[in-house]
């Protein structure tokens, strides 16, 4: 299934920019500001989220451990003077509704797969 490929790489590619030191930031053109971060903490998750829910729908509640340890990693990570981001336990909670988001969204395709015939 496509999902079950997509998520890892996604993921890598979520740790990679949340843990890149913000020096090079700007380089990639991707500037870390307050007004945007926690959305963007919230659809790295949701996509996280939805991926992983579609590709493994039998194993949810380690993937909802999975992502919550994982986010919260991120921000003690984060907080390390090494890479000069900010530990901000808001953004955790922003993984966390984009979690719930994105559980509702692979929740609700898989419904409607079901119903024309689709998705498992």
């Amino acid at each position: 299934m496509l999902a079950r490929i997509v998520f890892p790489i996604t993921l890598a590619g979520v740790l990679l920019l949340t843990l890149l030191p913000a020096r090079f930031l700007p380089e990639l053109g991707t500037a870390v500001t307050l007004y945007d971060d926690k959305l963007q903490h919230a659809i790295a998750f949701a996509v996280l989220a939805a991926l992983g829910s579609l590709g493994w729908p039998e194993h949810r509640t380690r993937l909802i451990v999975l992502l919550a340890f994982t986010g919260a990693a991120i921000e003690v990570l984060q907080g390390a003077q090494l890479i000069g981001r900010d530990l901000d336990g808001f953004d955790w909670v922003a993984d966390c509704a984009g979690m719930a988001l994105g559980l509702t969204i692979a929740g609700t395709s898989r419904r409607v797969g079901k119903r024309v015939g689709g998705l498992p």
